[in-house]
């Protein structure tokens, strides 16, 4: 893509104008023969300026949102990643099942110590039979809020849909804060308080013209007439579910969190944060060259808390072929701001949940869903958002003078000093014993849905870990509470794949909802969305050795405490145990 940028000019008033124009370069991919793909990532200081806001945030290689990887199905990949910042760092290649290099993983203080200032870490990984869009971002702290970019693993075989591709546009969704980050996760920490809300939502970086100082960081997409293009959406927010629509459009998904699907039609996609879709777009109106149409991202919002209650808009702009394939005249954008009316309603959940019940695994002869039948172990999660009594002699800012944590199974995740896979490695090396007594169910059943603010809400904090052995076919069942709130919660898993079963509302029925399981054709997903309220079932195979992180992509959540790590135990034999640490592996 290349980027044109073209005068300021005033209109009426508001005015827009031409500021960032990526145009496409149909690009050839054969298949190489599998390789070493290498990259250097420098993590580093650089001043940004947004929403008339100079500050300096964290980036990779001077870029926001960071470089773009590109590999494919098969590939070796090593990425030296140096840290030249002050703080401790580490990065996370989202979604990659990191199968036994754990060590690659990359989330702080479960499978590495950070990387420390000055120094430098290569991860190592191979890509095992997956393909399509993933990201990497950040993982300690909230630095993923500018530490973050795409992951594209391109396939062996072709894309199984038969529509020729044009074009790739990868579209990476953020969230922009006019002060230091770092700073208002501090204060969330020691008051136990809500975090500020961000002031800005971002398309690739770009806020777009409905915020200050703005309508020169636009993000505007060339496209043309007829041809179809496959758009790469990631959703890299930290505390937000997005809507993302194109004015007059429809949308065809096909892929899912590197997955393929059965393809549906949409004019709108939700994703939480962590999750990634692929769609394809044939820019198909009736219009004049030069025509243009708002593409938008604003909030699913479910919880009764304060958010970001604004909207980022990019375009889309039909280029003139009569004027050759790069065509630089500036793009006619309106001159009044755009009507949004295309976009789903902020509280829509009827959309949210009808739009994740399309979602089918492709369930073909070459992309079979091998989704588990029976299942060895089933455990049962609630997910709460809570309150902790304030400490004698401490000034707290959450809810009625307490401190907001969260939990699963009461039990809010503490940090380590030190990295738990390592601690594991040299348990079963040593012999020495590991503590694996993490509830496997709530201690104390109760109306999960509907419980209220008059009830102990004071979790347990702790580093407990759930077992289970290699090869075991598991059931996880995530069960929202309403402590304070019900809320959609967005579920990463760590290492594995999973096929999200089953979904519903209220609270869930042993003996009633598992008759209503897909076993079929389900969606194979990296992160979920358990709906506000309800509950969704997951089933994978623990076919990957190692210690692996489960957590809410609500970094405030996850801050509080919403986590829990699980170890698959090393299977009998050599190509079923994790492979030896790296040398370079960060000290704590």
């Amino acid at each position: 893509m290349e980027m044109y940028h073209c005068k300021l000019f005033f209109f009426f008033i508001l005015a827009f104008f031409c500021p960032r124009i990526a145009f496409l370069v149909v690009e050839a991919r054969p298949s190489p023969a599998p390789a070493t793909r290498r990259f250097h990532f420098n993590v580093e200081w650089k001043s940004v300026t947004r929403l008339c806001h100079t500050k300096k945030i964290l980036t990779v290689n001077g870029k926001y949102p960071g470089p773009t990887i590109s590999v494919y199905e098969g590939d070796e990949v090593e990425i030296t990643v140096t840290n030249r910042i002050s703080a401790n760092t580490t990065l996370h290649w989202h979604g990659v099942r990191q199968m036994r290099t754990g060590w690659a993983d990359g989330p702080a203080y479960i499978t590495q110590c950070p990387i420390q200032s000055n120094r430098s870490y290569k991860y190592r990984f191979k890509i095992i039979n997956q393909r399509g869009t993933l990201w990497w971002h950040a993982h300690l702290s909230w630095q993923r809020a500018s530490v973050h970019g795409a992951f594209i693993i391109y396939p062996r075989m072709p894309y199984p849909f038969s529509t020729p591709i044009a074009a790739e546009i990868p579209i990476i969704f953020g969230e922009w804060w006019n002060g230091p980050v770092e700073a208002i996760v501090a204060d969330t920490i020691m008051y136990g308080s809500g975090p500020n809300v961000s002031d800005a939502y971002t398309i690739n970086g770009l806020p777009g013209p409905l915020y200050p100082c703005s309508v020169k960081d636009t993000f505007v997409q060339a496209v043309e007439h007829g041809k179809t293009y496959m758009i790469r959406l990631i959703n890299a927010a930290l505390n937000d579910e997005l809507f993302f629509s194109i004015a007059n459009h429809t949308m065809t998904v096909v892929e899912v969190d590197a997955t393929y699907v059965k393809p549906f039609t949409t004019t709108s996609i939700m994703l939480t944060p962590g999750q990634s879709t692929n769609v394809l777009l044939t820019p198909d109106r009736p219009s004049k060259p030069g025509a243009t149409f708002p593409m938008a991202v604003a909030p699913y919002a479910t919880a009764l808390v304060p958010f970001d209650d604004t909207t980022a808009v990019g375009f889309i702009t039909y280029r003139d072929v009569t004027k050759g394939s790069h065509d630089d005249h500036p793009a006619l954008i309106p001159t009044t701001p755009p009507d949004l009316s295309f976009l789903p309603g902020v509280r829509d959940t009827r959309f949210a949940t009808e739009f994740g019940n399309r979602h089918r695994s492709l369930a073909s002869s070459a992309y079979p869903c091998n989704v588990p039948k029976k299942v060895e172990k089933r455990v049962f999660l609630t997910i709460s958002l809570n309150l902790q009594d304030c400490p004698p002699g401490k000034v707290c800012k959450g809810l009625n003078g307490k401190r907001f944590s969260a939990s699963i199974n009461n039990q809010s995740f503490a940090l380590p000093s030190a990295s738990v896979l390592q601690g594991y490695y040299r348990n079963i090396t040593t012999g020495a014993p590991l503590r694996s007594d993490f509830p496997e169910n709530p201690l104390h059943p109760f109306n999960y849905t509907s419980p209220g603010l008059d009830s102990n809400m004071n979790s347990e904090f702790g580093t407990k870990l759930l077992v289970v052995p290699y090869g075991a076919t598991l059931e996880f069942v995530l069960q929202d509470t309403g402590f304070i709130n019900v809320e959609n919660h967005p579920i990463h898993i760590h290492g594995h794949n999973f096929f999200v079963v089953g979904t519903g509302f209220g609270n869930f029925d042993a003996d009633r909802d598992p008759a209503r399981y897909n076993l079929v054709d389900p969606p194979e997903r990296n992160t979920v969305a358990v709906p506000s309220g309800g509950w969704a079932a997951l089933r994978l195979k623990a076919d990957n050795p190692g210690v692996w992180y489960v957590h809410c992509h609500l970094e405030a959540h996850t801050t509080w405490g919403l986590a829990m790590a699980f170890v698959v135990e090393n299977g009998p034999g050599d190509s079923q145990s994790i492979l030896p640490p790296p040398k370079d592996l960060p000290l704590c």
